[in-house]
């Protein structure tokens, strides 16, 4: 598959991760009476993530996160030369979904940004008030398990055909444990969009939620082969890997 295609269903499966989640957080979280929530908005990251495994993995492998494309790197996975084309197009894809979602928001007088705009956070912003080094733990193990999840659940030996049913249901689990903690990031292409609308401190507290979910997503891509080759598994192929399958580079 030309990489041109790939970086076109990374931005598009990025935008629709970030206009599902964040969208469900901005809009639904709190709605009068009938709020989703923390579950609603778990379920709608995860939700999101199934569906982009399924429409958009046999075409760019569904990185669709900066932190998954440095694991599938890491873990020989996928090619080291195409990290950045697809870290820009996800950052895009992120910033798309962003404005329209603060098109959409915005068209209610109430609507305000000092709600942080779905933006992650720790401290003070964090929602429930956790301090820095929590918050840095707290995304570098998640984004670790996410990452090790999508290793898992793509390798050769795994079930074929369910790996974004897995992918889609971690996701799920991980913004469960972690949305009080940062509101969950584990994605800084995710992270990077809403902080941009949001301005001042989410600019400022965004370098986190880049450094801990890349230090998680390599952490996962190095110890995986590891694991694999002490079960007897062949190496992983130098193709892309990606949620739903390998995608042969061009």
């Amino acid at each position: 598959m030309p990489l041109t295609k790939r970086l076109g269903a990374e931005c598009l499966g990025t935008f629709c991760l970030v206009l599902g989640g964040c969208g469900a957080a901005v809009l639904s979280a709190k709605f009068p009476k009938l709020g989703i929530g923390f579950v609603g908005v778990a379920l709608a990251f995860g939700l999101a993530q199934l569906t982009m495994c399924y429409a958009v993995g046999h075409i760019s492998g569904a990185h669709i996160n900066p932190a998954v494309t440095f694991g599938l790197a890491t873990g020989g996975r996928f090619p080291w030369s195409e990290v950045v084309p697809y870290i820009i197009a996800q950052v895009v894809g992120a910033i798309i979904a962003s404005a329209i979602l603060y098109e959409i928001a915005s068209g209610i007088p109430s609507f305000s940004l000092s709600g942080g705009f779905a933006s992650d956070g720790y401290g003070a912003h964090s929602p429930g008030g956790y301090a820095l080094h929590a918050c840095l733990i707290c995304e570098i193990v998640m984004t670790f398990v996410f990452v090790f999840i999508i290793l898992g659940a793509t390798d050769r030996l795994a079930a074929s055909g369910f790996a974004g049913v897995a992918i889609g249901l971690g996701l799920t689990l991980i913004h469960l444990i972690s949305i009080p903690v940062t509101n969950t990031s584990v994605n800084p292409a995710r992270s990077t969009g809403p902080a941009l609308f949001a301005g001042g401190w989410a600019i400022h507290q965004l370098w986190l939620f880049w450094v801990a979910p890349i230090i998680g997503g390599i952490i996962a891509g190095a110890i995986y082969p590891l694991i694999t080759e002490a079960r007897g598994a062949a190496p992983a192929s130098a193709a892309s890997g990606g949620p739903v399958g390998r995608t042969e580079t061009a």
